[in-house]
């Protein structure tokens, strides 16, 4: 595995995570993660941060302090220390470090900017799915998701398994499903944010986007009859950038460029 070295110090290594790596195994998939990486190129890091426990089996997460879904791309930190580690655990549950996101959701979102401050809590049907609002089961946790809307536009839908031929007979701002226009052509209604987590829960961004009915794109979790625009095979969920204070006290900012196939939809190419 190639990995892409953002920012490096003594105390932090920042990496650009591409779509569909796992940062650490799960106990059921023998696919090579973020961790393999880690602990290859990194041995002295091994045993620095928190395991996790899958089936009884404890598993090492070298530096680990945050995480990324599977399906998400972008900057993720490791902690090179243990003192860096308990420093950026610490910013982390206070709040302290400033996260943003890029997102293509499905429809045209009304509001140009919102927070979206609902608990989350888990799925009664699915273990793997986090729920806001009716239904969520368990202990409900405190999530709030700040956004504002970059562009709303349209895309070419993929064809396949007939899921285009869902056609709504006028357009309107909160579509969501795949329209004809004049040209007998399948298009998609979208828009394109940019999201600011101000707390980290499991698939937060995601099950927000899912609370007010605008799925980000291709999630085949939240939204598996969802139609996919034409370009995109993956999650359009990307961690664009990441804002904290060093071990030293100097402001630092990481960013990762923005994946080429987000930029052409959006652009319309």
């Amino acid at each position: 595995m190639k990995l892409k070295i953002l920012y490096e110090d003594k105390d932090i290594l920042a990496i650009d995570k591409p779509s569909g790596v796992m940062v650490h195994e799960d106990g059921r998939s023998k696919e090579e993660t973020i961790t393999d990486w880690v602990i290859k190129k990194y041995p002295k890091l091994k045993g620095i941060g928190e395991p996790v426990t899958f089936s009884g089996e404890e598993i090492d997460r070298p530096g680990i302090v945050h995480r990324l879904d599977k399906e998400t791309s972008g900057v993720l930190l490791i902690m090179k220390t243990k003192e860096a580690f308990a420093y950026f655990k610490k910013q982390f549950m206070d709040r302290k470090i400033e996260k943003t996101y890029y997102a293509i959701v499905s429809g045209f979102v009304k509001k140009d900017h919102e927070i979206i401050n609902k608990p989350i809590g888990r799925s009664p049907k699915d273990f793997r799915r986090r729920l806001a609002g009716r239904g969520a089961r368990g202990e409900m946790r405190e999530a709030i998701t700040k956004y504002k809307v970059l562009k709303r536009f349209e895309a070419k839908c993929i064809h396949f398994s007939g899921r285009c031929l869902r056609v709504l007979a006028e357009r309107s701002l909160s579509a969501r499903r795949p329209v004809r226009d004049p040209k007998n052509e399948c298009t998609l209604p979208l828009s394109y944010l940019e999201i600011h987590p101000k707390t980290g829960r499991t698939h937060q961004i995601r099950v927000h986007m899912k609370y007010i009915n605008h799925p980000v794109v291709c999630d085949s979790l939240y939204d598996p009859k969802g139609v996919c625009p034409k370009g995109l095979d993956r999650l359009a969920l990307h961690a664009k950038s990441i804002e904290f204070k060093g071990l030293n006290g100097k402001k630092i900012k990481i960013e990762s460029l923005i994946p080429k196939e987000f930029a052409k939809i959006v652009k319309g190419q």
